[in-house]
């Protein structure tokens, strides 16, 4: 199976060794909020919260890149409580993410998306402008699980 994490990561990148096949990288619970029926289109995955904390640890961390295996793309998801005033720490941890991972990502890769997904109960309603925020921040909320509906075609 293709490895576009590993494909994706500069070889000088310690993050190379930090690549879990499948969703691997991901803990039991986040695992959970992506719908079984694509668990399996995931090819690896990295956990960035955990391997890029030294060094890093007063900054905010999105928690995982994975390899869509059949576009060969790199999602980011973020399990994370959902209330309305954790969009700006949504939106902050991408930013530090995205300059963290200029280190190690080749220069002609991109986040193809962002998903935060909520990792309890939602607190804030689709028409919020929150939601707006986000989208402007370039960060998809898909609510409790990842499905195959919010995966966009990135072939």
């Amino acid at each position: 199976m293709k490895s576009p994490l590993k494909a994706a990561l500069r070889r000088d990148s310690h993050l190379q060794n930090k690549v879990c096949a499948g969703l691997g990288a991901l803990k039991r619970a986040h695992k959970d909020l992506i719908h079984i029926e694509i668990r399996g289109s995931f090819s690896d995955s990295v956990d960035i919260d955990e391997n890029l904390r030294k060094g890093n640890e007063a900054s905010n961390r999105w928690d995982y890149l994975i390899g869509h295996s059949e576009s060969s793309s790199i999602v980011g998801f973020e399990p994370h409580s959902a209330h309305t005033k954790e969009a700006s720490v949504v939106i902050a941890k991408k930013q530090s993410a995205r300059q963290l991972l200029k280190a190690h990502l080749n220069s002609s890769v991109s986040i193809k998306a962002w998903f935060w997904v909520a990792s309890g109960k939602v607190d804030f309603v689709p028409h919020e402008k929150v939601i707006l925020q986000l989208q402007q921040a370039g960060i998809s909320f898909v609510g409790g699980m990842l499905r195959a509906k919010h995966i966009p075609r990135m072939t």
